[in-house]
């Protein structure tokens, strides 16, 4: 579902679920020439947040260093300007489901 949503706004897929022992990227995108680290998060009605809330600082520093690490084993994408969106997946009571896709949701060291 997230995948879907990211390519009917146009953002063209690289990679999904990047992982090494520092941590996993869900979804890496292009959109134009900016390379996108996606991370998905989903959440049902009994949460107090919504889902694009729950990336926290630590989850934020694990991403950056994966991202990092991504870059490094693809040194033809490594000049790319980056950004760090996440795409929360919410259900609520009635079993409806809401997208939010928060771009450039956090910078890294900032």
């Amino acid at each position: 579902m997230a995948f879907e949503h990211l390519q009917t706004q146009g953002l063209q897929p690289v990679s999904r679920n990047f992982r090494t022992r520092r941590g996993e990227i869900d979804l890496i995108m292009l959109d134009d020439s900016c390379l996108v680290f996606v991370e998905v998060r989903y959440r049902t009605q009994s949460s107090f947040v919504r889902a694009v809330q729950t990336v926290n600082t630590r989850k934020q520093r694990k991403l950056a260093s994966t991202a990092a690490m991504f870059l490094s084993k693809n040194p033809r994408l490594a000049n790319r300007v980056c950004r760090f969106d996440v795409l929360g997946i919410d259900r609520d009571a009635s079993g409806d489901v809401h997208i939010e896709w928060m771009k450039d949701a956090f910078r890294p060291g900032m």
